[in-house]
């Protein structure tokens, strides 16, 4: 069963399209076409992203809200719990929504990485032919220079500093400021949410600096590109998205 379902979503799909793009290319550039191939990816999974982008806006408007219901009811933690899931159902927002959506991106990832450096055994520019769909055709050559200058058969310390940077715009863009601790006190829920937020916006882009860098070029360019698509969602959720939770902030909550 994972057998057909890698190779019928992920694997096979992304090698095919690598070599369907990069066959009908100026110059059979497998980087451009690996530039393409997450830009039509990121728009299959546009729906999600676009879901995971709105929660976090979301929440980022709800927090003066959340605040005021975890010291109305910082005593009774059923009723913490009860008020705030409350609050985002009436909010229409799942907290978990990124969730799915850095899940199925990890798959995608292998797959890609795969498929360039042991596509059925064979790694490009030799082409399986044997992993082609019937309307796929071989092309006779494949170049591994990107735009001619940065060979993605081998490691780029230049892709995998851009895919860090990117990647730290993304989360300075995606998460709100972190605040300073209330009070010195210790809790557990604060803490965590802190220390998320300090991974997120500085360790994750050195785990993806030393992920694209000690992988390839190619993953290190899918990062790169993934991230940019993600900068310009932000931008645009932001401006698009009007604050449709100005109701919730403030509304009376019982402290029964």
């Amino acid at each position: 069963m994972w057998s057909n379902l890698w190779h019928g979503v992920f694997f096979d799909p992304i090698y095919n399209g690598l070599i369907f793009i990069a066959g009908n290319l100026p110059g059979v550039d497998v980087g451009l076409a690996v530039v393409i191939l997450t830009i039509i990816v990121k728009i299959i999974l546009l729906p999600l992203s676009l879901k995971a982008a709105y929660t976090q806006h979301a929440m980022r408007t709800l927090e003066p809200e959340l605040t005021r219901i975890k010291e109305l009811h910082k005593d009774n933690r059923e009723e913490l719990a009860k008020k705030t899931m409350a609050t985002y159902k009436e909010a229409g927002i799942n907290p978990f929504a990124s969730i799915l959506l850095a899940i199925l991106q990890i798959p995608v990832v292998i797959a890609l990485y795969l498929a360039v450096y042991s596509g059925g055994g064979v790694k490009l520019p030799l082409i399986n032919t044997d992993l082609l769909y019937s309307f796929v055709s071989a092309p006779f050559e494949l170049s591994m220079y990107f735009f001619g200058t940065i060979d993605m058969a081998a490691k780029s310390m230049v892709l995998a500093f851009l895919a860090g940077i990117t990647q730290y715009a993304v989360g300075h863009l995606s998460f709100p400021p972190i605040k300073k601790k209330t009070s010195d006190k210790a809790d557990f829920k604060e803490d965590l949410t802190r220390s998320m937020q300090l991974q997120m916006k500085y360790m994750m882009p050195i785990i993806i600096l030393f992920v694209a860098y000690s992988t390839s070029a190619v993953i290190a360019l899918y990062f790169v590109v993934s991230n940019i698509m993600a900068i310009a969602q932000e931008y645009v959720v932001r401006a698009r998205i009007p604050n449709r939770h100005a109701d919730i902030v403030g509304k009376p909550q019982s402290s029964k």
